[in-house]
C-alpha cells in the first residue's frame, strides 16, 4: 500500500498557487487579480510562502494520508 496523499495535495496546489493563473497576490494594480497569467516576483514569494503553509498544514498538521 503507497500513500498517495502528499504527490496529490502537492500536485493540486502547485496547480492552483502558480501565480497567474487561477489569482495573483499580491496583483499589479489590486491586492488580488484573478486570471491575469502574469506574475512578479513579489507574487511568486508570497505564493511560495502559501504553498509552503498549506502544504505543512495538510502533511503535517492535519496527517491526510490517502492509501492506494
Amino acid at each position: 500500500m503507497n500513500d498517495w496523499a502528499a504527490p496529490l495535495i502537492a500536485a493540486a496546489l502547485f496547480a492552483f498557487l502558480t501565480p497567474g493563473l487561477v489569482l495573483q497576490i499580491p496583483g499589479k494594480n489590486q491586492p488580488i487579480d484573478f486570471l491575469n497569467m502574469k506574475t512578479s516576483i513579489a507574487s511568486m514569494f508570497v505564493h511560495t510562502v502559501l504553498f509552503g503553509l498549506l502544504l505543512i498544514l495538510f502533511l503535517v498538521v492535519l496527517h491526510i494520508h490517502l492509501f492506494v
